[in-house]
């Protein structure tokens, strides 16, 4: 385990937001390690400047099916018990919103979580071997889906769970057209290279209510506004199978599905093997093992 003895990120401590520089690198690897991996120069230089990363396509049709049969099983049995910690509602309702460490017990998104096309390029830009922190699909039904308000997860990550370090990655796999008006992911292109802070004490067990609509650990209007400003708003879209891949500080969100149009993406999270959890800096217990990996294994 990570041991940290001084707070590079603090975050809900103070009375006022801030924006300070990151103190990362966002590619974590040596010049040999970058060579040798699967993205092109060009697509490193993107990253690094940008925070992200989209390939229409990455995944087959045939692949994209027999995802979409994994999860329509297990959204099905979501919808009929309660009792899974893994599952999470929409905000005042009972559709499912998410459902938590999806590579555990499911051979099809466990064999996702190992495949070249994802773990790869995570080894590349994190400089070695890696583990999932964290799995997870996220369902936006037609008429229902809510929003994902803007956010950091390497915020979250940090103060609840004890990330130390901005080394981490998601990908995001669309198991539907993300279109621009079913509620694709957007991002804020170079937003990963600032860091903001964020007011209000953390309340124990506040997991149980961020998971459906956080209301710490997000951004102040005036810092959205300035990085806005400052870096613009990117919506990448395309059909199923394509996969989006974004830094663990980039900021980004998502609005509400009012289209008839249903929006499920997978998510897989890689984090270094040197980068492991520890203490979270916030006043509060560990979140469970289903949200943020303590067992960390390599791929």
């Amino acid at each position: 385990m990570t041991m940290m003895t001084t707070d590079l990120y603090p975050s809900r401590v103070a009375d006022q937001a801030g924006i300070t520089p990151r103190q990362d690198p966002v590619l974590h690897a040596t010049e040999a390690q970058l060579r040798a991996g699967p993205l092109s120069a060009d697509e490193l230089a993107f990253f690094d400047k940008n925070g992200y990363l989209f390939w229409p396509g990455r995944f087959t049709p045939a692949e994209v099916e027999r995802f979409r049969r994994e999860l329509d099983g297990m959204q099905s049995a979501a919808s009929r018990d309660d009792s899974e910690p893994q599952m999470v509602r929409e905000p005042g309702g009972t559709a499912v919103r998410s459902i938590f460490a999806v590579h555990e017990g499911q051979p099809v998104f466990a064999a996702m979580a190992r495949d070249p096309r994802l773990c790869g390029v995570a080894r590349q830009i994190l400089g070695g071997d890696v583990y999932i922190h964290q799995s997870r699909v996220n369902f936006k039904p037609g008429f229902i889906g809510k929003e994902f308000y803007w956010h950091s997860d390497f915020e979250t990550w940090h103060v609840e769970d004890g990330m130390p370090h901005m080394r981490a990655i998601s990908f995001s796999l669309l198991l539907d057209d993300n279109l621009p008006y079913n509620g694709p992911l957007m991002v804020m292109p170079g937003s990963h290279h600032h860091y903001i802070s964020c007011v209000g004490r953390t309340p124990a067990d506040h997991y149980k209510q961020s998971l459906r609509r956080q209301e710490y650990g997000v951004p102040d209007p005036e810092s959205l506004t300035r990085m806005y400003e400052q870096c613009g708003i990117a919506m990448p879209t395309g059909p199923a199978g394509s996969v989006l891949m974004f830094e663990c500080n980039i900021l980004h969100g998502s609005n509400s599905n009012i289209t008839p149009l249903s929006r499920r993406n997978v998510f897989m999270v890689y984090n270094s093997l040197e980068n492991t959890l520890g203490a979270p800096f916030a006043d509060v217990p560990p979140r469970p093992e289903h949200i943020a990996c303590r067992r960390p294994a390599a791929l």
